[in-house]
């Protein structure tokens, strides 16, 4: 009997052409990612070398890749959040700084406006210029002992050597004899009035100098005109004899209490 060879539809693809698809197919699977359970496969194991070499080796290869980039993309995201949060802390870190230099500067500036305005009280403020003493001869008490026929000022208690201290601030116009008045000093006051203080043992202080309220400016002594050591205190209103006015009236109205 003879046999003739199929043809048309019915004959069979060749090995190659099998092969040829298989390749394709699984080339196809890979791209979608279905290779990877595919490759597991009996049916594919049982394929011939051809089959199981070229596409599976590159299916593994790809996830290869995949993984390195997820892990790599992994890696920049958290360089990336680290970044971010070390930026955050650096801001956060200097915001803080220029807050506390802030209110460091707020602090300072405070305390120079207290200390400028405790100084300011302190220049305008007045005192006595005896510490703890009292008036012993009152202003305009009648005598013969005053050329004047009164008392141009007023006598403060006080032994020989005692600190005598200006009563405000102001600039010495006046510093050395004063005939009558012994040793004596005259003051230019800020408000424009003039103190004199007489009879000292001793001069503290210089023409042209400027004084501080309490500031001393000599010793009490009983040089010139008196029966015993004291110190002579005249309120003025200018530099020269004669122009005296109350001196308790004038310590009173700047807060001394005499």
């Amino acid at each position: 009997m003879a046999f003739t060879r199929a043809t048309g539809k019915h004959r069979l693809p060749s090995r190659m052409t099998r092969t040829t698809r298989r390749t394709v197919g699984v080339a196809a699977l890979a791209t979608t990612g279905v290779v990877g359970t595919l490759a597991a496969s009996p049916a594919l194991a049982a394929e011939g070398g051809i089959e199981q070499t070229g596409p599976l080796k590159a299916v593994t290869m790809g996830d290869s890749v995949a993984h390195e980039i997820d892990a790599q993309a992994t890696a920049q995201r958290q360089a990336a959040e680290q970044a971010a949060a070390r930026e955050k802390a650096e801001a956060d870190a200097k915001k803080r700084a220029e807050e506390a230099a802030a209110k460091a500067e707020k602090e300072r500036e405070a305390k120079v406006r207290a200390a400028r305005e405790a100084e300011r009280k302190r220049l305008n403020a007045y005192t006595a210029p005896i510490a703890g003493s009292y008036v012993s001869t009152s202003y305009q008490a009648g005598g013969g002992i005053w050329s004047s026929g009164s008392h141009t000022g007023i006598d403060f208690h006080a032994a020989g050597g005692t600190p005598v201290h200006a009563v405000g601030s102001g600039t010495v116009v006046e510093a050395g004899w004063g005939g009558a008045y012994g040793n004596q000093v005259v003051i230019r006051m800020t408000d424009g009035t003039y103190t004199q203080y007489g009879h000292l043992s001793s001069i503290g202080v210089t023409v042209g100098q400027t004084v501080t309220p309490g500031q001393r400016i000599a010793l009490s002594g009983a040089t010139g005109n008196v029966t015993g050591a004291h110190l002579h205190f005249e309120a003025r209103t200018t530099a020269e004899y004669g122009s005296d006015m109350d001196p308790v009236a004038y310590l009173r109205g700047h807060g001394v209490n005499v």
